[in-house]
């Protein structure tokens, strides 16, 4: 008999994270980032799917300030526990939580090498957005290139220089909507944001007082030794004048310094001026991903 139930404990939060970890070791976070992934949304959901007793599936959702009518959604099926309508009740069960809180529609990640998860997607009317080349950079042996920043460009950390918090946030509104696929990003409310965003892993590009850029990393104990580069961006007047390298260098030679072996990234297919950069630096290319955003299922 399979039944879907929300999770009741920590102990059941650990076995849906468990279930996506398998499912997607690229992305793999620990417990820490499920609970500050939590704390900054409006919303958040958390179903185990249980085929005769058995733990088979997971989906857990969240509905951001940044994007209130779509429900940022991750589900996962044990690829041996497929094609017994595991995934579809999954899909109902978030459908009609999101609908339940005002959300009209699911947005996920979905790894390129799923092709039958990216099959399912689509027969339920999922269009994807963007299409993420993954890049891997080898630290092993790496000796970084000097940061260099532009002149009159300084390359420091948040967690050094917390005044400029606001900064940051404002250098967001700017960058955030010109990435292909993020059109419709609206951003957050200041106090959301700073508690979104970990200072020690912020670099800021800045000019005298004013914030033009900012890099940020993120790591997690569920994949030791890698250090992942998330958004870049630079305001709109202040690019094509090298500080998004130098950001990026900065990056480099921290996560070098601090004992990472590898840095990931991902570049959406359009975004042809990060891509460029990260070739100059050495990236390699591994499989993708794909966002997707599609209807609820229906109620009923």
């Amino acid at each position: 008999m399979l039944e879907i139930r929300p999770c009741a404990d920590d102990t059941d939060k650990e076995i849906s994270l468990a279930i996506y970890n398998e499912v997607v070791p690229e992305e793999a976070v620990s417990l820490r980032e499920v609970r500050e992934f939590e704390a900054v949304q409006i919303e958040t959901a958390d179903f185990l799917a249980m085929l005769d007793g058995e733990t088979v599936g997971a989906v857990a959702a969240g509905i951001s300030h940044a994007r209130p009518q779509t429900a940022q959604t991750f589900l996962t099926v044990l690829p041996e526990k497929r094609r017994q309508g595991i995934g579809s009740a999954l899909y109902a069960e978030i459908s009609a939580w999101a609908r339940g809180r005002g959300a009209t529609e699911l947005q996920a990640r979905i790894q390129e090498r799923e092709q039958e998860s990216i099959a399912f997607a689509e027969r339920r009317g999922f269009r994807v957005l963007s299409r993420d080349t993954r890049l891997v950079l080898d630290l092993t042996d790496l000796a970084p290139a000097p940061v260099d920043p532009p002149q009159g460009i300084e390359i420091v950390r948040w967690a050094d220089r917390p005044e400029l918090a606001r900064g940051l946030h404002e250098v967001t509104f700017e960058a955030n909507p010109d990435v292909p696929g993020s059109e419709d990003w609206a951003g957050e409310p200041f106090e959301v944001w700073e508690e979104m965003h970990r200072p020690p892993l912020m670099f800021a590009a800045v000019a005298g007082d004013e914030v033009v850029g900012f890099a940020e990393l993120f790591v997690t104990d569920a994949r030791p030794g890698v250090a992942t580069h998330m958004m870049i961006g630079v305001k709109r007047e202040w690019r094509k004048q090298g500080i998004a390298g130098a950001l990026k260098r900065a990056q480099i030679a921290w996560a070098k310094e601090n004992g990472y072996e590898q840095m990931q990234t991902a570049n959406e297919l359009r975004n042809e001026p990060i891509r460029r950069l990260n070739e100059q630096l050495g990236y390699r290319e591994a499989p993708g991903r794909v966002e997707v955003r599609g209807p609820l299922a229906a109620s009923g």
